[in-house]
């Protein structure tokens, strides 16, 4: 493990949240203007979730090299100049003249934001080990949950006052005050003499590396599918709002505040397992919480007729809770899988996550968001495949690390407990 140069900064959570929150805050702001922006250039709702598909794939695609490019020349450069051109991009998207400029702008805006997520996690990595490492990650995360609810009501609000150019002038505006509180505050935690060349052949084999160690794939796969699951919701809030439960564009916040209370209370509650319960635990209690939740979907959505609320969007809360719990440490452990290639690895897991989600926002959500029963087994599905990889990974890891690998520490404490008797 790379150690930090010098003590870690009270800003360090506030910056890695303010970055992490520019992903969903892109995609949910922009969903009470899509009758506006329709209308504007004359496009259907199928066109209209092209805004967000082409966003998550060119998020997805750029993702594998951010964390390799903060590999070779560090971590700052690479976030200060994604928000600069991310600033840029969104400048364009006000100022588009045609929907294929708009989605050209929203390509640019997804090869840029991943900056901030993929390179962050690494930032965490370098600077904190062990349970210091996943409380200042159950931190950002609690931070960054409130992104989803603010977006929408925002964007709402914004209509009324610019339009949905009102939506990108104020993602421009705060991405360049990110950049410049990047620029102030941000340490480097990833020094010269830990950097790794950056080569297209080096990457490849690095990221052949990452495929020839079994216990990465469960992880990976854990990792991806846990937030697809409640992201199936968020992708659909359109539908959902407007369709199911006949609301106004000012009706978001009833699917977006139970999702932010969830994550919110299970990033907390992380943080606070942090020290007091085992790694297992931590994961467990969340995977518990979310198939819990999966199964209050289906029964709410069966008993109903039409959605009502507030019982259609309850299960939501505990969802997002299960998600949180199970994060930060699934995150760890997988960064730990290599050490020094954790940029690579996080580009990796980021590139997976993007990819189902913009399958999740372009394929399931319009064959899925015609009933709350369809989203309820949809979400099911990814939470159990969630399930059973980390129930995988559990059998894996029973048995003691290969030659040449060196336990990392969260791994060292999950073996641990499997070897203490019961």
């Amino acid at each position: 493990m790379t150690s930090p140069q010098r003590p870690v900064r009270r800003s360090l959570p506030w910056l890695l949240a303010g970055l992490s929150m520019i992903g969903p805050f892109t995609i949910d702001a922009v969903f009470p203007a899509f009758p506006l922006i329709g209308a504007r250039f004359g496009v259907g709702s199928a066109e209209l979730q092209q805004i967000i598909s082409v966003y998550l794939v060119t998020y997805a695609t750029m993702s594998l090299f951010h964390g390799a490019i903060s590999d070779a020349i560090g971590r700052k450069p690479v976030i200060v100049a994604g928000m600069l051109v991310y600033a840029l991009a969104s400048a364009g998207a006000a100022l588009s003249t045609s929907f294929g400029m708009l989605l050209a702008c929203r390509a640019l805006q997804g090869m840029c934001a991943g900056a901030g997520l993929v390179v962050g996690r690494a930032i965490v990595r370098d600077s904190l080990a062990g349970t210091e490492a996943q409380q200042l990650m159950a931190r950002v995360m609690m931070i960054f949950s409130i992104a989803p609810v603010i977006a929408p009501i925002v964007g709402a609000q914004l209509l009324f006052l610019g339009g949905w150019h009102g939506i990108f002038w104020v993602l421009t505006g705060f991405t360049l005050l990110m950049a410049v509180a990047l620029v102030a505050y941000l340490d480097e935690t990833h020094p010269p003499s830990a950097r790794t060349p950056f080569h297209p052949a080096s990457l490849i084999s690095g990221y052949a590396g990452f495929g020839r160690d079994r216990p990465f794939w469960p992880l990976l796969i854990s990792c991806t599918v846990n937030f697809a699951g409640l992201f199936l919701y968020i992708a659909s809030a359109p539908h959902i709002i407007r369709d199911l439960l006949h609301l106004s564009a000012q009706g978001f916040p009833w699917l977006f505040l139970p999702v932010v209370a969830g994550l919110m209370g299970g990033a907390w509650l992380s943080g606070r397992l942090a020290n007091r319960r085992s790694v297992a635990y931590t994961v467990n209690l969340g995977y518990g919480a979310m198939l819990l939740a999966c199964a209050l979907h289906l029964l709410v959505a069966l008993v109903t007729v039409e959605p009502v609320l507030p019982w259609s969007v309850l299960p939501l809360v505990l969802h997002g809770v299960g998600i949180q719990l199970a994060f930060p440490t699934l995150t760890l452990l997988l960064l730990d899988r290599f050490p020094h290639r954790r940029g690579g690895v996080s580009s990796v897991q980021a590139f997976c996550s993007l990819l189902l989600c913009a399958f999740v926002a372009g394929v399931m959500s319009p064959v899925l968001s015609v009933r709350m029963l369809d989203l309820a087994w949809g979400t099911s599905a990814l939470s159990l495949a969630g399930w059973l990889s980390w129930r995988w990974y559990r059998r894996l890891t029973r048995r003691p690390p290969s030659a040449g690998l060196r336990a990392p520490s969260l791994e060292t404490e999950l073996q641990a407990e499997i070897a203490e008797p019961h």
